[in-house]
């Protein structure tokens, strides 16, 4: 018999385990060995219960709301209590250390190794393993929700634990004793143990063995067991195995194979393949995932002319505008530009689109915009000017003729392989150019030289006069004018003679 004085003012319950626990008064529990009565511990908590393992090196206080699992160090507790070495305030440093937090309410539960099963206030039957909860089923609640089963025990050999209800009826699930060696053994390090047991799992278990893994970070062995695919996909990202995760989507059954799903798992194996930089493999998935964004940003950083010719036909056959546009105005495909917007009902995008670069189908695109808008003003459809009608508001209509069939001259010469990255700082500068401009300063000096020369020709033509015959011309002229104005003189002196015989006016001699 062993009498100890428990270091507290007063004890309102007691614990019994590997060592005893004594609930004080103050919200705490105090540990001490049953051989010496030694105070080993002070725990700040206020229990409901206390769960010890059955090798006594693990413990669980249950509290309201959460219970704390404790791991105890019975060498450094028995070493300091022989050597005396003991705190009458704090007890035993070292002697327990917190492996985790279990945010529940837990009304009953029972060790397995070192996995705890518990029920919790609101009917689950779970076991905890290194941290990681497991639901292994939900019991009947009463009419509140709350649980109204307690767990008798765990029988091993028949891989059961077995509860019991407040009706005091017994039943039982099917919990594998192998899975819980299996992640105890992982807990402790033993990876040999763990692998020997592997085998005694039943495959439909794998699975869940393979999460448990995964969430003590060990990945690899994870994907090394798993049997779920989509499981297999994440890890295989994860670890940035990206040629396994395609060999796993290209396994997809023909029936999932559109469905959103895949297609997010191809978007996430594009991503990752770019971030590994392997292109070839980011294009692939990019393209069964339809990802036009994506597929114009790799084709645009590496200058892939063929890839961006295809991107075009691909996006525009699945409706996608803004890319497909976007694709062939980079390849120079302005014809098909222009019929897209047609095809969209964006013609007055499309009739300022060719009044840049193919003016000679501003009469046809124009026309569809007055009739367009005809329907809605057709003032407004009167004002739209086109080159055949009102040739005098487009100046400079034939030399854009010319500049479009340069354009076009050009883009077939380069058709095959395009401009290629290595001309760019000499080819930057075309970028800048204002072709209507330069025409017209290259037909400027040729519009002088032919003015200068039909000026001389005008002056070749012109008829050679002698000056004798210019001179008789001259005097003929003069005397001529000499005689009409002998002939006007004559006349106003005749009527001025009429006018003083006459002696008045036409309206009487009172009109003053």
């Amino acid at each position: 018999e062993q009498t100890f004085i428990p270091a507290t003012t007063a004890a309102e319950g007691l614990y019994g385990g590997h060592m005893i626990g004594v609930k004080s008064a103050d919200g705490a529990i105090l540990f001490y060995d049953w051989d010496t009565g030694t105070f080993v511990r002070k725990i700040d908590v206020i229990p409901k219960e206390v769960y010890w393992s059955d090798s006594g090196n693990m413990v669980v206080i249950a509290c309201e709301g959460s219970a704390y699992v404790l791991s105890f160090n019975a060498e450094v507790t028995a070493n300091a209590i022989a050597m005396g070495q003991v705190s009458a305030e704090d007890g035993i440093d070292g002697s327990f250390d917190l492996i985790y937090e279990i945010s529940d309410t837990i009304t009953s539960g029972k060790w397995v190794g070192d996995c705890f099963l518990y029920v919790n206030n609101n009917g689950r039957l779970n076991y905890s393993v290194g941290g990681q909860i497991e639901t292994l089923v939900h019991l009947d609640t009463s009419s509140g929700g709350s649980t109204q089963h307690t767990i008798l025990g765990y029988l091993a050999k028949e891989d059961r634990v077995f509860l019991i209800d407040k009706g005091l009826n017994v039943l039982s699930y099917k919990v594998m004793l192998a899975v819980l060696q299996y992640q105890t053994a992982v807990m402790r390090g033993d990876f040999d143990s763990a692998n020997e047991l592997l085998p005694s799992i039943p495959i439909e278990e794998y699975t869940k063995v393979a999460r448990f893994l995964e969430s003590q970070g060990f990945k690899e062995e994870a994907l090394a067991v798993t049997q779920d695919s989509d499981h297999k996909f994440d890890l295989s990202l994860e670890l940035g195995h990206v040629d396994t995760a395609h060999q796993i989507l290209l396994e997809t059954p023909e029936e999932d194979k559109e469905s959103t799903d895949t297609q997010a798992k191809w978007k996430r194996l594009s991503d990752a393949a770019l971030k590994d930089t392997n292109l070839d493999l980011c294009e692939s998935a990019s393209i069964s995932s339809n990802d036009f964004s994506g597929l114009l940003l790799l084709y645009t950083a590496t200058g892939n002319l063929n890839g961006m010719e295809r991107l075009a036909t691909m996006a525009n056959d699945a409706g996608k505008t803004n890319v497909a546009f976007v694709a062939y105005f980079l390849t120079g495909n302005v014809e098909a530009c222009v019929e897209m917007l047609i095809a969209t009902k964006r013609l007055p995008e499309a009739a300022f689109f060719v009044r840049t670069y193919l003016p000679s189908k501003i009469d046809e695109v124009v026309t569809l915009w007055k009739e367009d808008l005809a329907l809605v003003s057709e003032t407004a459809s009167k004002a739209l000017a086109i080159p055949n009608q009102n040739p005098d508001l487009f100046p400079d209509m034939q030399i854009a003729l010319q500049v479009e069939q340069m354009f076009l001259a050009q883009r077939e010469k380069t058709k095959e392989t395009g401009i290629l990255a290595k001309d760019y700082m000499t080819a930057k500068g075309d970028l800048d150019l204002d072709l209507i401009q330069l025409i017209k300063a290259q037909m400027q000096p040729e519009a002088e030289a032919a003015a200068v020369e039909e000026e001389k020709m005008e002056d070749a033509e012109e008829p050679v006069v002698d000056d004798a015959a210019a001179e008789a011309e001259a005097a003929a002229i003069a005397s001529a004018e000499a005689e009409a104005a002998q002939e006007e003189a004559v006349e106003a002196e005749a009527e001025t003679k009429v006018a003083e015989e006459g002696g008045g006016d036409d309206f009487g001699e009172a009109w003053e």
